[in-house]
């Protein structure tokens, strides 16, 4: 019997989340896979007091991974259970410094991007010097983000000192990152989906009131047909960053295209409605001929 185990956070009641794994499990079972749906809250994976690597995932054959906990995909992939994404690949892409810097170096534009200070204590003063220096490299306005973080949460935007300062000293014990502001894409950027390194889908998102365009914060969408360039920069973005699946947002550069962020578990709901495009079925089918290829 084909078995498929979707492990979804344990906390999160969002219905977009919700939707996904259930979309998912509908189109593997079309497929003859038997799935099983459960949230992350179990302890799929320990390591017993010799230092073995225990599970209790033996039943199935592979498992879409669509929660963020490295430290249980890292274990279920030591003890030889097939992740979609792969633990790497997910690592990668929730740290949003980390995603960066993996892209650098192999010519994947991406906005002008300052790692943030690491600091440990709460009293400590940030240096006067430091927001010069940030100005000097960014100028304003300057996005601020925490490292980890989605659906458009821990991303703000300072248009003066003033507002650098205060969100920087609330951010400073928390990792994350300063980026250049790309004004041509205030309030809008371009949604790409990706399924094992091609293109699927795309739609353009835009806010009025927001410099961010996520769904989740009132954002709209609607289908768009990109250009080469566009597709050739997102599979390429895909493939250095090892994912099976994958949600870019691209931003509209004054001199081109750009990469803003990777998402390795985007919810495709919202893109499924405006583009018409069975996201859901072109995963499991990714998945099914990966894993039972041969059969």
């Amino acid at each position: 019997m084909k078995k498929c185990l979707i492990l979804i956070n344990a906390y999160s009641r969002l219905k977009s989340s919700l939707n996904q794994s259930e979309r998912l499990k509908e189109e593997l079972e079309k497929l003859g896979v038997t799935v099983d749906i459960l949230p992350n809250d179990f302890f799929a994976a320990q390591i017993d007091c010799l230092g073995n690597i225990q599970t209790k995932t033996q039943e199935y054959d592979f498992c879409i991974y669509l929660d963020k906990d490295k430290y249980i995909s890292h274990m279920l992939e030591k003890s030889g259970l097939r992740l979609f994404n792969s633990h790497e690949a997910i690592r990668l892409c929730d740290d949003k410094m980390l995603t960066s810097i993996t892209l650098a170096d192999s010519k994947i534009p991406m906005p002008k991007t300052l790692a943030g200070l690491l600091c440990y204590d709460e009293g400590a003063e940030i240096a006067e010097e430091t927001f010069k220096r940030i100005e000097n490299e960014l100028g304003y306005p300057v996005v601020v983000k925490t490292s980890f973080g989605s659906l458009g949460k821990g991303v703000f935007k300072a248009d003066n000192r003033a507002e650098l300062v205060e969100i920087a000293n609330n951010l400073k014990c928390t990792p994350h990152l300063f980026q250049q502001f790309v004004k041509s894409s205030s309030g809008m950027d371009i949604r790409v989906i990706v399924i094992g390194g091609k293109f699927v889908a795309s739609m353009i998102r835009s806010s009025n009131g927001d410099f961010r365009s996520n769904l989740e914060l009132g954002g709209r969408a609607q289908a768009f047909t990109p250009p080469k360039e566009v597709i050739s920069l997102c599979e390429r973005t895909a493939k250095l960053l090892k994912l099976d699946y994958c949600g870019i947002d691209v931003l509209f550069g004054g001199e081109g295209y750009c990469i803003c962020e990777v998402n390795s578990n985007a919810f495709f709901g919202g893109i499924e409605k405006v583009t018409n495009i069975n996201i859901a079925k072109a995963y499991a089918e990714y998945i099914y001929n990966s894993v039972y290829k041969g059969e």
